[in-house]
């Protein structure tokens, strides 16, 4: 049947064309008693409509300022990232960018207070490796990460490092490890909570080298108590240990990656000395799961040039962070890749709640 084009104005103004068989009214019973052509006309004003609506939106986003949502206190890695990262998108989007701490229960406290936000692209996450974890770590949650927080974009990998007090006689990973086993019970490992980073990392190391150290997790910030060997290990990231590390307060013996970092060349990584040893953080940008596209993929974009500039690479590097430039769909592959092979790790320890 020979097809006419035809034109029509919708009711904001926007002249539409479509295609049409002929003009005849709707079939018999139809619920639609308007003439074809004014309904066809209708439902493209309307798709037309959103189209437009979904793209103002994304054109003047942000209207106001953008929290980024830590669940960690302040002073640790992801909030020295978040705050690093905050200040030269608030220039780009052209507004505010308020890095807002909200640590507790291994960082659901926080991922729940951007799982319940508007998604609005306003209350963004900052992911870490912690996030993946708790899918397997927490059974009741009210949420579930991967559902319900949009990956908008990678920031970086982190490097950790296996850290003592200096009052541990131990100068290298084999030393420590021989200490542990001639002195059981003797050692502690601090962490920022069950099932963060930092934990699940020292998992690994006693689950591989056959040691005991009896797990202590914090709250909050447990760098005093590893300082003043309340604590006596910890495997903590390079960006709020390296100061204590040059300055002898707290001695490296190993780095999680399986390669040296640039921040810390003179400590080998712990696989050198722990076969099959290898573990990194690593820090993103997540949004509520409806936010819209278009948001997300302005952000992702965004982001992506300021962890791309030289500048921001630079002083990345020398934290121990390699950045990590990622489109949404990368990142979320990535996310579950994370979440499989850490999951494995978890059950195998027996790592559970509280």
């Amino acid at each position: 049947m020979d097809q006419d084009i035809r034109f029509c104005t919708s009711p904001d103004g926007v002249q539409l064309a479509y295609a049409v068989s002929g003009d005849g009214p709707p079939s018999e019973g139809s619920a639609m008693k308007l003439p074809r052509r004014t309904f066809m006309c209708l439902a493209m004003s309307a798709a037309a409509r959103k189209a437009v609506t979904r793209s103002a939106r994304a054109q003047t986003y942000p209207t106001r300022s953008v929290r980024i949502v830590v669940g960690f206190p302040a002073g640790l890695a992801p909030d020295i990232i978040a705050r690093f990262v905050g200040q030269p998108l608030s220039e780009r989007l052209g507004q505010a960018v308020v890095v807002e701490n909200r640590p507790g229960a291994g960082s659901n406290i926080g991922t729940e207070v951007v799982v319940r936000a508007s998604a609005d692209g306003h209350t963004l996450l900052l992911v870490t490796a912690t996030n993946a974890f708790n899918r397997t770590l927490y059974a009741n949650l009210s949420f579930d990460f991967v559902h319900d927080i949009a990956p908008v974009a990678g920031i970086g990998r982190t490097a950790f490092t296996l850290v003592v007090n200096p009052a541990v006689p131990a100068k290298s990973v084999p030393e420590l490890i021989a200490y542990a086993k001639a002195n059981p019970g003797k050692m502690n490992m601090a962490s920022a909570g069950i099932g963060t980073a930092p934990h699940v990392f020292g998992a690994l190391f006693t689950m591989l080298t056959g040691i005991e150290m009896r797990h202590v997790p914090y709250r909050g910030n447990y760098y005093s108590d590893l300082l003043s060997g309340q604590v006596n290990v910890a495997f903590v990231t390079i960006a709020p240990s390296i100061e204590y590390i040059h300055a002898a307060k707290l001695r490296a013996l190993g780095v999680t990656t399986a390669t040296r970092v640039e921040a810390l060349p003179e400590v080998p990584p712990i696989g050198e000395f722990v076969p099959s040893f290898e573990a990194s953080g690593w820090l993103g940008i997540g949004a509520p799961k409806d936010t819209s596209t278009e948001i997300i993929e302005k952000l992702n974009k965004e982001i992506n040039v300021v962890i791309g500039d030289p500048r921001m690479k630079a002083r990345f590097v020398s934290l121990g962070v390699e950045p990590m430039s990622m489109t949404p769909a990368e990142f979320a592959k990535f996310i579950a890749i994370e979440a499989e092979k850490w999951t494995k790790v978890m059950k195998f320890a027996g790592i559970k709640p509280m």
